[in-house]
């Protein structure tokens, strides 16, 4: 089987996954799960759900095992899309080629489905038919990346930085924060799910880490060269905004220097594995090479 093949295995797995996991629309209250499945059934890459699938196979985790904790990641992911598009945070119109769920819905509705969304993937997690230790080790791995020590810590560092120029050092610590943690919690997830000794913990850390800010690199890159609608989101929207970027910071062939030692640095950290992680090793390569 190849390695497109076990992808879209892995991605209908987690649309079915995600799909039992949120509320019926047609259960009260009806407006709120429709935004919830609105928010979350909606398209997207999926790479954070396929991280903790490649990352447990190097490990021979059962698949079942990392169904929970791959829905969770995700729901937290769609969480903060909803509320990074609120007028008050990002104030966008457009995500995934339609419309952002407080467009779609209204600002008090997207504000709700996104805290329920939060709430139901550490319901998932604490439900899930793991052992309850590792229960717990998933829930402190995805706490730690989605609050002030990482998600929202980085989106307010984000806020902050907005109309001010950042040295790089400041911009790579954000994205780390606002976009590393949950990948890296990703990965660290499905690796906790094979029983991962602490020393392949750290070295798989350290590839996520690096993926986590090619991710954002390869997206300032987008976000100059590519459409709206090959994005699905609105593009130009960092310079309208005048935030720091890699591109504004390293210049257009610096950033994408960066982009390629960010890439031999993921190399280098699965160099040590066979190929159980050519699954990951493809996920490494499609953040530096994609195109939306």
């Amino acid at each position: 089987m190849t390695v497109e093949s076990t992808f879209a295995r892995w991605r209908d797995r987690i649309e079915s996954q995600l799909d039992a996991s949120l509320p019926s629309p047609e259960s009260s209250p009806q407006r709120l799960h429709q935004a919830m499945r609105y928010a979350v059934l909606g398209g997207g890459k999926r790479m954070r759900p396929l991280l903790v699938y490649a990352s447990g196979r190097i490990f021979g985790a059962d698949e079942h095992a990392l169904d929970a904790p791959a829905a969770a990641v995700e729901l937290i992911h769609a969480y903060s899309l909803v509320h990074d598009d609120l007028p008050a945070m990002d104030d966008d119109a457009l995500r995934r080629g339609r419309p952002t769920t407080h467009i779609a819905f209204d600002e008090a509705t997207a504000i709700l489905a996104g805290d329920a969304l939060q709430t139901r993937a550490f319901g998932l997690l604490a439900d899930a038919a793991l052992p309850a230790l590792l229960r717990v080790h998933c829930l402190q791995a995805l706490t730690h990346a989605s609050g002030a020590a990482g998600m929202c810590g980085g989106q307010a560092l984000d806020i902050d930085a907005t109309g001010h120029a950042q040295p790089l050092e400041a911009l790579q610590r954000m994205h780390a924060l606002k976009t590393g943690a949950l990948i890296r919690a990703a990965v660290r997830m499905g690796a906790l799910c094979g029983d991962a000794p602490q020393t392949d913990l750290l070295q798989l850390d350290d590839f996520a880490n690096a993926l986590g800010l090619a991710f954002q690199v390869r997206d300032d890159i987008l976000d100059v060269e590519a459409s709206s609608e090959q994005l699905g989101k609105t593009a130009g929207k960092d310079q309208a905004q005048e935030k720091s970027t890699f591109p504004a910071l390293l210049g257009m062939e610096g950033a994408k220097a960066e982009l390629a030692a960010l890439s031999a640095r993921m190399h280098d950290s699965l160099a040590g594995y066979d190929d159980r992680a050519d699954a990951l090793r493809a996920l490494g390569r499609l953040a530096v090479e994609r195109n939306h």
